[in-house]
């Protein structure tokens, strides 16, 4: 099995993994994927994921070449082009790490740190807007007054009364 490559651009390769990784083809993915890692220089990876079904035995390879990448000085990006795939990869938690995007050019934009979340008062911004949030959520749960069988404790309760 070989993986279709190609260049994008002088410091962008793009891999096309159209396979299901299981098993009897995890090895042979992973040891095509680091043959393509470039030896030297800044550099990125574009792992091109064209199946829908994304194994666990994929997210391992993906990370394992991810892990032989920053040795090399080399990043990584996923382009995840169906619904299930980014579902499993956002399960996971995997979106910053392997820098997921939906389309290439958007890989592209990943790989230079230009993507959503990269920029310092974007990150600003959702830390307000979550604190905003957070604080209509507790006003709204709040009652106006007291309610409920024990609201006024001061008064002595006589049985019957």
């Amino acid at each position: 099995m070989s993986l279709l490559s190609y260049r994008l651009d002088e410091s962008h390769v793009v891999v096309e993994l159209w396979e299901v990784v299981d098993l009897d083809s995890e090895s042979t993915i992973e040891q095509e994927l680091s043959r393509l890692l470039p030896c030297c220089g800044p550099s990125t990876v574009i792992v091109d994921v064209l199946t829908p079904l994304l194994t666990p035995r994929a997210l391992g390879v993906l990370l394992r070449v991810r892990a032989a990448a920053e040795q090399r000085g080399v990043s990584i990006a996923v382009v995840a082009r169906h619904e299930t795939t980014r579902e499993v990869l956002s399960a996971a938690g995997l979106n910053r790490v392997l820098r997921v995007a939906f389309s290439l050019p958007g890989a592209e934009l990943r790989s230079r740190r230009c993507g959503p979340g990269t920029d310092a008062s974007r990150k600003e911004r959702a830390r307000e807007r979550a604190e905003r949030r957070t604080a209509l959520l507790e006003t709204a749960r709040r009652p106006r007054k007291a309610v409920g069988p024990y609201t006024d404790t001061s008064l002595p309760r006589f049985p019957g009364k």
